[in-house]
């Protein structure tokens, strides 16, 4: 590797994106960009959420000088080793190495002139349905929300939940009965004890709503109530918050605590969550796939996942919609409620926005 670059953006949301543990109004994220010897260029994302990750973008910005040192000179063909790296040197950064490992694998699949999901295998090349996310709010704003969604063809709705659980039945109550046909993954992000969490999944039992899965209801150091709570109810579990690493992966798979993993690489780093996903899928544990607030390039490397590694049942990756500037050329593009795979060297597009912030390592 020849260059390495990053510089901060800002990225305004539509709506204020509320959930149980924080709100956000404008993405404050960083472009990165992996510039190689034959002048192959990739691009990646670090999208931090303080609130949830405690990653923030002034600490990843002053991070990524010493973390893309040790890129420089090494040849992208070793990601592995590189990754492996840059995981011990960032521990506390994971969007950081999400953002570094997504430039380097889109500048290595340019270079090798093939997609970024051909580098995992190409597994499952089809067009697939998102949901979308339906932040907290009041129970009128967030219907209307989501009839609009429902009205262009959005037919999985997620709904953040976790600050009241009385007022998050109701909520969801009337949502359902608004769009009758959708479907529900619900999210907690940590917001419930286990009492709540029971009693939101007997009102959910009771009201018959279809609820695809339950993220985290509780604390992410809570296992044993997770588990007490799979095996309580029909809803599926997934872990969110709870699953940063592979170790985590491990003891969750061990306990038999979840149904389902919900893979983010802006919380584990790219390369970890490929290991998850694969220690997943030999496990017999179900998978998502999400995301922090993203561009599309961040949620690119996500969908390329999906796309190379197969197997995942539940996507979540709606977040550039929810934006209200797309900075990107080309790449993979959404069409309603379905994205659409692409066919272009790596991650197929170009980040338009610079800074006079930049940061240059070379």
């Amino acid at each position: 590797m020849k260059k390495i670059e990053a510089w901060p953006v800002d990225l305004p949301l539509k709506a204020s994106f509320v959930v149980a543990n924080g709100a956000m109004n404008v993405a404050k994220n960083i472009f990165v960009r992996v510039i190689l010897q034959d002048g192959s260029t990739g691009y990646g994302e670090v999208a931090p959420f303080p609130d949830i990750s405690g990653e923030d973008q002034e600490a990843s910005l002053s991070a990524f000088p010493a973390a893309a040192r040790g890129f420089l000179g090494q040849p992208a063909t070793q990601f592995r080793r590189l990754g492996k790296q840059l995981l011990e040197g960032t521990q506390l950064f994971p969007a950081l190495r999400c953002g570094l490992e997504t430039a380097l694998l889109d500048a290595l699949c340019r270079a090798m002139d093939i997609p970024l999901w051909g580098l995992w295998g190409g597994a499952d090349i089809r067009i697939r349905e998102t949901d979308v996310t339906l932040p907290i709010g009041t129970t009128d704003a967030v219907v209307a929300t989501a009839r609009d969604w429902y009205h262009q063809g959005f037919k999985t709705l997620k709904i953040k939940v976790g600050e009241n659980v009385e007022e998050d039945i109701r909520r969801v109550e009337a949502v359902s009965v608004a769009c009758e046909q959708a479907a529900f993954v619900i999210d907690a992000n940590q917001g419930y004890t286990f009492d709540q969490a029971h009693a939101f999944m007997q009102a959910m039992d009771r009201l018959h709503i279809p609820v695809q899965v339950f993220e985290q209801p509780v604390h992410r150091d809570n296992i044993e109530e997770m588990i007490v709570l799979k095996n309580l109810g029909a809803i599926p579990l997934a872990a969110d918050e709870s699953l940063r690493s592979l170790e985590d992966a491990r003891q969750l798979i061990e306990q038999k605590a979840v149904d389902l993993f919900n893979i983010k690489i802006t919380k584990c780093g790219v390369l970890e969550s490929v290991r998850i996903a694969e220690l997943a899928q030999a496990s017999g544990v179900g998978l998502m796939i999400g995301g922090m607030v993203e561009s599309r390039v961040a949620m690119g490397c996500s969908w390329g996942m999906v796309l190379g590694l197969g197997g995942f049942e539940i996507l979540d990756l709606d977040m550039p919609l929810l934006l209200s500037i797309d900075p990107i050329q080309g790449g993979y593009q959404y069409e309603g409620s379905f994205l659409q795979p692409w066919h272009e060297p790596g991650l197929g597009m170009s980040v338009t926005s610079e800074s006079d912030s930049m940061v240059s390592i070379e």
